[in-house]
């Protein structure tokens, strides 16, 4: 059965940092592109950073960079999102997806086939 797996949600503040974690399972992850993607209450899920299957080519959404880094351990089967300098707009329940087709650079969640269940990031004070 194919899953991924999402961990480090959690309170903070702003200006905190949080890190984020995507296993896998029943799977490996080396063949696929990851993309972490977010949704707040009432708002469509988008797309925050995507890795390649590599770990050679990432992407961000403006909003981000600078503060976000996405980063791949193939050999653990996870991804990270590293998530700095919080501010309350990146609020929301975060997912990871794994992208079995070659939609490269790719932050549109219907490019994705994989999901996991989300994990909530809260920043306030």
């Amino acid at each position: 059965q194919l899953q991924l797996v999402e961990s480090g949600g959690g309170l903070v503040q702003p200006g905190g940092s949080l890190r984020l974690s995507c296993v896998a399972s029943g799977f490996t992850l080396d063949y696929y592109a990851i993309g972490w993607f977010r949704q707040a209450p009432g708002k469509e899920r988008e797309g925050v950073s995507y890795i390649s299957s590599t770990g050679g080519s990432t992407r961000y959404l403006d909003s981000v960079k600078g503060r976000f880094t996405i980063s791949r351990d193939n050999a653990k089967n996870t991804v990270y999102l590293q998530m700095n300098s919080l501010k309350p707009e990146d609020t929301a329940a975060y997912y990871c997806a794994a992208m079995g087709g070659m939609h490269y650079y790719s932050l549109t969640p219907y490019d994705y086939d994989y999901w996991g269940q989300g994990t909530e990031v809260t920043v306030s004070s």
